[in-house]
């Protein structure tokens, strides 16, 4: 099958983490996969925040980025038509964005099924968290694209419930986690602990540091344990990074804190190998965490928020332990319990490798399931051809 991958994402974050696992993934399925995407995406290296895209973004007025971004859907369904015509491809995939129309004109016009891929509810996150200059067209963008397209993924049960006040049908919704590749995160890959953390029990993060997370008080709490066994390891960059390690300085504890700051993709494998209890201190309410499914993959003993979204994935003292959403402090705990009680954190470390296995979160899982839907959509609209033209006949 010859695919044709659409997106507008010119970060190479996380979101690029997914975009470049499922083409992998139907690729090693051996389906050829045209991308029609922000070229400024495929010249930035990871970590990058999109370039020069989003510093224009952040020099203007929020009411003329908006225009630009809903304007770009022009310029995109030009190049949308162009790539179609050349490639003539069976079947569009496409990564949901707000004010991005193109891909359902592109899909109405040569009459190809298009599966949509919805990671946020965009309008409500950023009504929100940062605003919204033109709500109408928002709204129409968000509510348009959900509704035209022939198969939406959701990437939980939680986000398929804003597809459903959208008024798409259920059978038009297939909810697909994030992923992992077994062959790079699992924990018998040939990665090695390094001299430092060895005999040590080591508290990890992955990700980008926020007050919110309260790492300063996972701090005080090992500093109050006065135990020099027990290890913080931080694996990301973020704004409150200085002010950890200015803490760590304060509580004597330079020599069990450790800070990686920002860190190669590639080298994720080896810093996850480092860590044996896990923490993902806070989560939007609506996606499917990567580098939660990345702790899970790795055995790790997790402490998770007891969210809605989370608890698609993880079970109380089964393959984590879960704290109160609303109270972070509540976190702290479960940290020491699995601290202090070995023979907890190695059922819940044995228990979560067993996840990915009982929850089929793998790329290549996700790409299987993906083409069938295709497949399926496919089907049916030979089949509604085939009606037609007997109908003709008659």
């Amino acid at each position: 099958m010859r695919i044709l991958y659409h997106h507008r994402v010119a970060s190479r974050d996380g979101q690029f983490v997914h975009i470049d696992a499922i083409i992998s993934a139907l690729e090693a399925l051996g389906h050829e996969v045209i991308i029609v995407s922000p070229s400024v995406s495929q010249t930035t290296n990871f970590g990058d925040d999109g370039g020069w895209v989003s510093k224009l973004r952040k020099t203007l007025p929020g009411f003329v980025s908006e225009l630009l971004e809903f304007g770009y859907s022009f310029y995109d369904f030009i190049k949308l038509i162009q790539a179609i015509r050349k490639y003539r491809p069976d079947a569009i995939y496409e990564r949901y964005n707000i004010f991005l129309p193109s891909g359902i004109w592109a899909k109405q016009l040569f009459n190809l099924p298009l599966i949509l891929e919805v990671n946020s509810p965009l309008y409500k996150e950023r009504y929100d968290y940062t605003g919204i200059h033109f709500p109408m067209l928002a709204k129409w963008s968000e509510y348009y694209t959900w509704r035209n397209a022939d198969h939406l993924l959701p990437v939980s049960h939680v986000m398929a419930n804003y597809l459903y006040e959208a008024g798409v049908s259920e059978d038009q919704i297939t909810v697909i986690p994030n992923g992992i590749d077994p062959a790079l995160f699992n924990t018998e890959n040939g990665q090695q602990r390094e001299p430092r953390f060895e005999g040590k029990t080591v508290v990890g993060f992955v990700g980008f540091c926020r007050e919110w997370h309260q790492l300063d008080k996972v701090m005080e709490m090992i500093a109050q344990s006065n135990n020099p066994n027990t290890l913080l390891l931080i694996v990301g960059d973020g704004p409150v990074l200085n002010d950890l390690k200015e803490q760590a300085k304060k509580l004597n504890l330079s020599n069990q804190v450790h800070l990686t700051g920002l860190v190669d993709r590639k080298d994720m494998p080896h810093w996850l190998a480092q860590i044996d209890i896990a923490l993902q201190p806070a989560v939007t309410p609506w996606c499917s965490p990567l580098k939660l499914i990345e702790y899970l993959a790795t055995g790790k003993a997790i402490v998770a928020p007891d969210a809605d979204n989370i608890k698609e994935l993880l079970r109380d003292s089964e393959n984590a332990l879960l704290f109160k959403q609303d109270n972070l402090d509540s976190m702290l705990p479960q940290i020491r319990r699995l601290i202090d009680d070995e023979a907890l954190a190695d059922k819940m470390k044995r228990n979560a490798k067993q996840t990915i296995k009982e929850k089929q979160l793998t790329w290549r899982q996700n790409g299987e399931k993906i083409i069938y839907l295709f497949n399926t959509l496919l089907s049916n609209e030979l089949a509604i051809q085939g009606e037609r033209i007997k109908t003709s006949e008659k």
